[in-house]
């Protein structure tokens, strides 16, 4: 075939772009999996793609971490609940705050403030976000700070100078679709989530190009095939003792009506990817209302674990932890990527510690349920997972669904923030462990009827918590947890919720921090050797981080009480079933800290 000259010069000019285009998605991948194969860089939220949170670095060991000292610390002027964690690459260090998100990039050899970004963002957006004003984290690559601001905006700031690159808006905070997630950076894609559960949002997940922006895909949660990027006849679930097609309207047959239209499944947790099988791994949240009466049937795909294509974002395969969930069971943790033995057979898994109290083992290539036990023994809405169908078994007695409306169900375990929440957990290669931090914690539940109304809450229950009875009295435990089999080998009991993410390191370490503002570090061998512990000047719901500068590594964390645990503190609440029903159980906790928004960093003298 001959092609016209005006043929052959757009052929031409298509070749060259795609081209150029090649390099740019390499060097994308290339320049994040370089930042953080350099262990003296913290560069990702959890160090790496496999959210496993571990540091090689072994300066600060076993041995010597009682001698720690605070090195320096540095105040973010914001009173409000401080998740996540900075980042460092290369000497700089990058900060976020709560709303307003402010970011500060600090050089790390004179601790001078390099830039300051503060977005202007209507304080409208407050009242539309549901557990305090949080936010979980930057993400960088190429050269870019990456920052999703509370009102949806996601934008791009020059990591040298912090000028603005690009924003794109990823949601309507007028309807309550607002967020608090970190978004993380896959090969050229930025992704990131949605809040708003609380508010009749309709979940999903987003790939927003590095370079310029623009979306890329969006996969919604629930509904039709098509906008939840879902084939029915490839895309496979667990059914029956094996994978299988999810099949035609999977989502929409499990929902009365249009009900799915403001049906929640909201997405602001972790994000992991494995690059071998070009999979991104994710949780969605819970179905909205809390009334399960105003919504029966198993209002798929909430409350799932979704794994996608991440170019295309097509779901491979999903997973429903809580079928129709009567508790607010957000299953929206991180996913862990490790590679273990699972009942003795090496194993590519994905392990992810439930809001509902089991902690679940999957294969992550082909989504296979392999484990599913509870991580705290006071777990009592459901006996077990039956492992054939992969559907929990409800005990009739905590079914606020089968109570029906207007009834107080009583001394539910866990809670509605369940056994763990966000605060991530961390694994081990080396004693091939979990450490994760637990929610020691119960609840009544009272379901009501809500009418939905665009930018108003829409939940429909009232919650009263309180700590899990007949146990050690505290509300916490941080734990260790074999994932091949299911089972806790350690617990160590804390007086709050550990709302804090754990760090191990190479040095023989686990850390983490408590709500009433301890940073402690235990023997990752036994956690309950507790070998440092000091207090910083507020409530830690941060995550520990590591790095390394001028041959010194350090040990930092975020204090900042808030969050679900410590609204009540936050936002000045006082009823026991405000704060969605964490206001009552954690009040003690303000005979303990106060509000405070600042970073410690420890070191060995010198």
């Amino acid at each position: 075939m001959k092609l016209s000259r005006q043929s052959s010069v757009c052929l031409a000019r298509r070749l060259g772009l795609a081209l150029l285009a090649l390099p740019a998605l390499a060097f994308a991948n290339a320049d994040v999996e370089k930042n953080i194969a350099n262990s003296k860089n913290w560069a990702m939220q959890a160090g790496d793609m496999f959210n496993q949170r571990y540091s090689k670095l072994n300066q600060i060991n076993k041995g010597n971490v009682g001698k720690m000292q605070v090195a320096w610390t540095f105040s973010t002027g914001v009173l409000r609940g401080h998740e996540g964690s900075p980042l460092v690459i290369d000497g700089t260090m990058y900060l976020h705050t709560p709303f307003p998100n402010k970011v500060f990039a600090l050089d790390l050899e004179t601790q001078k403030i390099k830039w300051k970004y503060e977005p202007k963002q209507d304080p409208a957006v407050i009242p539309q976000m549901c557990c305090d004003t949080v936010n979980r984290g930057l993400a960088y690559a190429e050269g870019k700070i990456i920052l999703q601001q509370a009102d949806s905006m996601l934008v791009a700031l020059d990591a040298n100078t912090g000028k603005l690159l690009w924003s794109t808006k990823n949601g309507d905070p007028k309807l309550g679709a607002v967020n608090t997630n970190a978004p993380h950076i896959f090969k050229d894609k930025v992704i990131t989530g949605i809040s708003g559960g609380e508010w009749g949002v309709r979940g999903f997940i987003a790939a927003y190009n590095l370079a310029d922006g623009k979306l890329a895909w969006k996969g919604y949660s629930v509904g039709p095939d098509a906008e939840m990027l879902m084939d029915p006849e490839k895309t496979m679930t667990w059914t029956d003792g094996k994978m299988a097609p999810v099949g035609k309207d999977s989502s929409l047959k499990t929902w009365q009506g249009d009900q799915w239209k403001i049906g929640g499944g909201t997405t602001w947790g972790w994000f992991s990817y494995d690059k071998a099988t070009n999979l991104m791994y994710y949780g969605t949240g819970n179905p909205s209302t809390w009334n399960p009466s105003q919504r029966p049937g198993d209002n798929k795909w909430s409350m799932t674990i979704f794994a996608r294509d991440l170019d295309t974002g097509m779901a491979k395969w999903v997973y429903q932890m809580t079928p129709f969930d009567e508790w607010d069971f957000d299953g929206v943790n991180e996913m862990i990527l490790a590679d273990i033995d699972v009942k003795g057979k090496p194993t590519k898994a994905l392990v992810h510690f439930d809001r509902n109290g089991f902690a679940y083992t999957m294969d992550r290539v082909t989504g296979a349920l392999l484990v599913a036990e509870k991580y705290d023994p006071q777990v009592n809405w459901a006996t077990h997972v039956d492992m054939k169908t992969g559907r929990p078994q409800v005990v009739s007695k905590y079914s606020t669904a089968q109570n029906g409306p207007d009834v107080n169900t009583k001394g539910i375990c866990p809670a509605a923030l369940g056994s763990k929440d966000q605060q991530p957990a961390s694994y081990d290669p080396e004693t091939k462990l979990f450490y994760v931090p637990t929610n020691h914690v119960c609840m009544d539940y009272e379901p009501f009827k809500v009418e939905y109304t665009a930018g108003q809450p829409y939940v429909g229950a009232t919650l009263s918590m309180y700590p899990a009875p007949g146990s050690h009295g505290g509300m916490g435990n941080f734990i260790t947890w074999n994932a091949g089999t299911g089972k806790i080998v350690q617990s160590k009991p804390e007086k709050f919720s550990v709302w804090s993410g754990s760090l191990n390191t190479a040095g023989g370490l686990s850390c983490y921090g408590t709500l009433e503002g301890y940073l402690k570090c235990v023997d990752k061998n036994d956690i309950k050797k507790e070998l440092f512990k000091f207090k910083t000047p507020s409530g830690i719901i941060g995550n520990v981080f590591s790095y390394e500068f001028k041959g010194k590594q350090y040990i930092g964390v975020f204090s900042g009480i808030g969050g679900w645990a410590g609204i009540g503190m936050a936002a000045g609440l006082e009823k026991d079933q405000d704060g969605l029903g964490a206001v009552g159980g954690y009040r003690e906790l303000s005979q303990y800290t106060e509000l405070g928004g600042s970073l410690t960093v420890f070191a060995l003298p010198n």
